[in-house]
């Protein structure tokens, strides 16, 4: 039968970069704690929970919907940035320079993983792209294959809306995710971001 901490170490393991060992240092750290510390810990964890939602507009998390950023009336609407992750959109924030608009895809295709076009927000991209009508659409993903790959399949399925599109600069490091990336390079990468042609395809 597992025992209490073993079921904690387990569910800390599901985490993403929590190896085992790490897990049960937390689990260790957490019974070294103060009861009310670990209990207002497990309430707050509880209370995000309940209280966050998913944007039905962006896609990215907030406490209303639609969320902050959506609702703000100084944002240019004219600007829509697709990113990967909620957590992009943090990462772009932090730095207060884009004054744009979001869409968060919730990840990129990976077809060897089951993600399909279907899985992600493209669909709702397409239709933000036809119905907002903004100037320009940042593709703001990162630069793995996977991204490379949903970079160029929103491209082709953007190509009849006749929307701007453009590109971070490639002062990113290859195959880096926006998460990581330090905020002088990010704001590099978005000043002078590059154009995409949509082509033609056969």
């Amino acid at each position: 039968m597992i025992s209490a901490v073993e079921e904690l170490v387990e569910e800390l393991a599901g985490l993403p970069s929590i190896g085992r060992k790490s897990a049960w240092r937390l689990a260790l750290h957490l019974l070294e704690r103060r009861s009310e510390d670990v209990f207002r810990l497990a309430d707050t964890i509880r209370s995000v929970k309940e209280r966050v939602l998913t944007c039905s507009r962006c896609g990215n998390y907030g406490e209303t919907d639609p969320c902050k950023v959506c609702s703000d009336t100084k944002r240019d609407s004219s600007v829509i940035c697709v990113v990967e992750k909620p957590v992009d959109v943090f990462s772009m924030e932090s730095h207060g320079r884009f004054r744009g608009l979001y869409h968060v895809l919730g990840g990129v295709l990976s077809p060897i993983n089951g993600i399909t076009p279907d899985k992600l927000r493209i669909a709702d991209l397409v239709d933000r792209a036809t119905r907002e009508k903004p100037s320009e659409i940042i593709i703001a993903v990162g630069g793995s294959a996977e991204a490379e790959t949903t970079a160029h399949y929103i491209t082709r399925v953007l190509e009849n809306t006749g929307v701007k599109l453009t590109r971070l600069a490639r002062g990113l490091p290859a195959g880096a995710s926006l998460e990581y990336v330090d905020p002088v390079t990010l704001v590099q990468a978005l000043n002078e971001r590059t154009g995409i042609s949509y082509g033609h395809h056969g």
